[in-house]
């Protein structure tokens, strides 16, 4: 995704029933500093450890946003990708 042109923001919605939300922050957060995303990127975490997810995204320093819903998320994405 990060090669292609077209991509213009990345929206992450997860819903971790057997995952948990805290590992999945963890994988997301590996990603974007292993690829340099210079898109926006919008998660949205629900389910086990939803909680110490988000809060792992929002104090990593990367530039992405946490959402609480996925109607929130697609708001953001939007917001986000027609701002640039």
């Amino acid at each position: 995704m990060g090669s292609d042109p077209h991509v213009e923001g990345i929206l992450v919605n997860i819903f971790g029933g057997i995952m948990k939300c805290d590992v999945i922050a963890e994988g997301i957060i590996a990603a974007a500093r292993d690829v340099k995303i210079s898109v926006p990127l919008v998660v949205r975490l629900a389910g086990t450890n939803q909680e110490q997810g988000v809060k792992l995204l929002n104090e990593s320093g990367l530039a992405l946003v946490s959402a609480t819903n996925l109607d929130d998320a697609a708001s953001k994405i939007s917001g986000l990708v027609l701002k640039k």
